[in-house]
């Protein structure tokens, strides 16, 4: 079977890739061959062609923007958010397998198998993706814009009573007036990329003259425009506008001319008078009073607003609620409100900083694959990238969650006490080596107090995970065992319990190798050993058990470990048999590391829960880095047994 996959986020950096490679390991697991096209913030990648889309079997869109699906006409279509797409890649896949999907009609005629993926989607779902979709588009003008103002200001302004200014008709005024143009684009191309992801290419032009009227007061008699709050409003009316004209039924004649002509001539004169006579005036009053009324927020006021925006940013790092936050402050900037946007810039970098900071304070908290992930979560925060802080989140919610938003707001009090701002749409320590930040002391203290706040939060809330500790190998070796858990007659004579019953290591079951395997080969070897011993009575049995487990889910946990395990009637006592191999071997791991030693757990079917026992004391005592790096540098079969043994 063959599945594509588009995923796609409004900044297209984080959750883009993070979809893919999600995607791609979920299909990996379940047998099935997917390619996945990327449309981040450089371009298209890895492009579905033509070829690919005839081949396919269905087509899985995780997006929170516009996507064109005309290339997809009679394809089988999951529609879904991006983060469906990270979290639930195997249910997406699953639905394509079970046809519980839309096919998709160029000409909008979508037969429903079972359901409608538009009508599974919530109406704030799909305002949502509109809205996105527009701001993914409007934000590269409000950076380019607020970049090129900072620069021109920091190279060539000069202080007088009135300020910092650029002297007329020099270099430096150019640079400003051209990042001034930028910026006057921002709320026509958001409003017009709201109505594209609503109507498609009819909704742009509509749009985007919705958006310019929407910005510019003159039209309807007010001194200031209606600003983003008037863009989404434009976006929106003209999208649907258009998308109502599509839908009615016109002669064949006409058909090519409705979506350069008709359509866009209709919605733009209706969203235009729309706006000129009836909602354009309210509006701007609504955003005058909204930009008055954050101007002249001071003390308590604006110290509840940093507490809410930091709150946001940190909540969900680069999902819907940190977008609003977001899109709030950016569409200030051209407003000249650059505090919002300040609070922001320091909230997004936070919680990645802080958690990337934690692994280096305190390592014995963290195991290898999260030391890794925080060198990467530190450099993600200096670039303002939130999402570095999700595998984390991801792993323990219930105490980094609070810990993120805790830091975060944290910092964003002290940047609005401190009068920082930003005049580009982005945050973290870059924007202020680029110069686009006010207050460039009190920025730095903002993120450098914000994120010990949440390392110190992550750390005291982050439990080291518990190692079993005992004198033999008999203890660690042997389940915490309850009455409930006992055989009747196994309590009345707990005399049969003998140390060979309870013993599940043996020396003779230890192998060390240096040949290149595959999960398969070390599984079979494993097993033959067990055989040799006099542990099981038929080989396949057993590996048919341990392959159907594995069939399930890798049981290769990642840090070079792997545990896979079996019930079966051939097993005659509850057994471990251990490889260690140098080379590593090709198995798929949950953190992509090859297994450098197995522990193969082979139980009898009436022991119980005794395996899952084991798998839990096994892990635990594995998540320490150094018992887990002896484990497999050990050089010969005595000292590996002599390592369980002192655990």
């Amino acid at each position: 079977m063959k599945i594509l996959a588009i995923t796609s986020c409004p900044n297209g950096i984080a959750h883009t890739y993070m979809a893919q490679e999600k995607l791609e390991q979920a299909a990996k697991e379940m047998g099935i061959d997917i390619k996945v096209e990327t449309q981040g913030g450089v371009g298209a990648e890895n492009v579905l062609t033509a070829k690919d889309i005839r081949e396919a079997d269905g087509i899985i869109i995780a997006a929170d923007r516009q996507v064109d699906l005309s290339r997809f006409d009679g394809q089988l279509i999951v529609n879904e958010s991006v983060r469906e797409g990270i979290h639930n890649p195997k249910e997406l896949i699953q639905r394509i397998i079970n046809r519980e999907v839309t096919i998709h009609r160029v000409d909008g005629g979508n037969q429903d198998n079972h359901y409608n993926d538009e009508d599974s989607k919530s109406g704030i779902q799909m305002v949502y993706q509109h809205l996105m979709n527009g701001v993914s588009f409007m934000v590269p003008f409000i950076v380019v814009g607020g970049l090129l103002i900072a620069i021109s200001l920091t190279l060539g302004g000069q202080t007088t009573p009135e300020g910092l200014k650029i002297p007329e008709h020099s270099f430096w005024k150019s640079i400003e007036s051209i990042g001034s143009l930028s910026f006057s684009f921002m709320v026509p191309i958001l409003a017009g990329y709201i109505a594209y992801s609503i109507a498609d290419k009819p909704g742009l032009v509509p749009g985007m003259i919705g958006g310019a009227i929407a910005a510019d007061g003159s039209f309807y008699g007010s001194e200031a425009g209606a600003g983003f709050l008037g863009g989404i409003v434009a976006g929106f009316i003209a999208g649907y506008i258009a998308k109502w004209i599509k839908s009615v039924k016109i002669p064949k004649a006409m058909a090519p001319i409705m979506p350069i002509i008709i359509i866009p001539i209709i919605s733009s004169i209706l969203v235009g008078l729309i706006f000129i006579f009836v909602i354009g005036a309210p509006i701007a009053g609504i955003f005058e009073g909204l930009t008055t009324w954050l101007k002249g927020m001071q003390g308590t006021n604006i110290i509840l607003l940093a507490l809410i925006i930091g709150a946001m940013i940190a909540f969900d790092m680069g999902g819907p609620v940190n977008k609003v936050a977001f899109l709030f402050g950016s569409a200030l900037i051209a407003e000249g409100n650059y505090a919002v946007m300040g609070m922001v810039a320091v909230s997004v970098c936070t919680p990645p900083i802080g958690l990337g900071l934690a692994t280096f304070v305190n390592r014995r908290k963290f195991n290898k694959s999260e030391i890794e992930m925080g060198k990467a979560s530190f450099t993600m925060g200096l670039f303002g990238i939130t999402e570095g802080a999700i595998p984390f989140a991801a792993q323990d919610p219930l105490r980094i969650i609070p810990a993120n938003i805790i830091g975060a707001m944290v910092a964003a009090v002290i940047a609005a006490l401190g009068g920082v701002g930003d005049r580009v749409a982005h945050g973290g320590p870059i924007v202020a080596v680029l110069g686009g930040i006010d207050q460039i002391i009190w920025f730095f203290i903002a993120v450098l107090v914000g994120s010990l706040v949440t390392m110190t939060t992550a750390l005291l809330l982050k439990k080291q995970e518990p190692i079993a500790v005992a004198t033999d190998a008999t203890s660690i070796a042997t389940p915490d065992i309850s009455n409930d858990d006992v055989d009747h007659d196994k309590e009345t004579h707990p005399e049969q319990k003998s140390q060979a019953e309870l013993e599940v290591f043996d020396q003779q079951l230890i192998q060390i190798s240096d040949e290149t395997m595959t999960r398969d080969d070390a599984i079979e070897n494993l097993i033959h050993q067990l055989k040799l011993n006099n542990y099981i009575d038929n080989e396949v049995d057993l590996k048919t058990a341990v392959l159907n487990r594995e069939a399930e889910s890798t049981t290769a946990i990642g840090m070079n470990v792997a545990i896979p395990h079996g019930k079966s009637n051939t097993v005659r006592k509850p057994i471990v048999a251990v490889l260690n191999n140098k080379q590593g071997i090709e198995w798929e791991s949950l953190d992509e590391t090859l297994p450098k030693i197995v522990f193969l757990i082979a139980v009898p079917n009436d022991s119980s829960d005794t395996h899952l026992k084991l798998l839990q004391r096994l892990s635990r005592a594995l998540m320490d880095d150094d018992i887990r790096d002896s484990l497999i540098d050990a050089k010969d079969k005595q000292a590996i047994y002599n390592i369980l043994q002192d655990i």
